[in-house]
């Protein structure tokens, strides 16, 4: 075969890898905020809840807790009665969020907790309540400051998506793992795996980098 024949097979893999990494990223990107600001809540209980989260899941690999929801999870609702069975593609995609989102929990706390402290004093001077601040003070301050890290992130959450293939989630691994064990041609099925990662990384670099540009602006709009 030659390099354009491996093209459409790996473009349906590639095209299962784009919606693992958007759906993963978003959710992800939810997790990271919800979990990152409830670190900083003064409410016991939110904040124990978000600190276990973010400790588990950076603290264990990505593969462990992929299998632990495709293979252990079903288990353990057998034994209490309860079918936990998933499909690959849910616990790919719930996978990488809860990796991602663990990760940037820890950029978005970082964030809100570099804003000036004078700001809190301004919030207080204005009369508002927590929410208030968080919203008109320091999310506009701390999310420009973000997206350089979120960046980074997504593209590595790109990159993560290659161990589904381990579960049989036909993405652009996967079938290039096929097509090396069928035609035993390494060099050009590897070289089109790789020139594809590195177009859809760039891809996501140029949309986050529009992303930062909305934000700058939303920004200075709220100030």
């Amino acid at each position: 075969m030659t390099w354009t024949d491996y093209l459409g097979p790996l473009s349906q893999g590639a095209w299962v890898t784009i919606q693992l990494t958007f759906f993963s990223t978003l959710l992800g990107g939810l997790l990271a905020f919800a979990s990152g600001i409830g670190k900083r809540a003064e409410n016991p209980v939110i904040k124990a809840i978000s600190i276990g989260y973010i400790e588990v899941f950076r603290g264990t690999s990505l593969l462990v807790q992929l299998f632990w929801l495709y293979f252990a999870l079903p288990v353990l609702g057998d034994q209490i009665g309860i079918n936990l069975r998933i499909e690959p593609v849910t616990a790919g995609i719930l996978a990488l969020s809860l990796n991602i989102g663990a990760y940037g929990a820890e950029v978005v706390r970082g964030a809100l907790q570099a804003v000036s402290p004078h700001q809190n004093e301004a919030a207080v001077a204005l009369n508002f309540t927590p929410r208030q601040a968080l919203w008109r003070i320091y999310l506009p301050q701390a999310i420009p400051e973000m997206m350089p890290s979120f960046t980074n992130l997504a593209v590595q959450n790109l990159k993560d998506t290659a161990l589904v293939s381990l579960i049989s989630l036909s993405d652009l691994a996967f079938k290039g793992e096929q097509l090396r064990n069928y035609y035993q041609d390494s060099t050009p099925i590897y070289t089109i795996i790789l020139l594809m990662y590195f177009g859809m990384a760039m891809v996501i670099s140029g949309l986050m980098r529009l992303l930062e540009v909305y934000v700058s602006r939303w920004r200075t709009a709220r100030g």
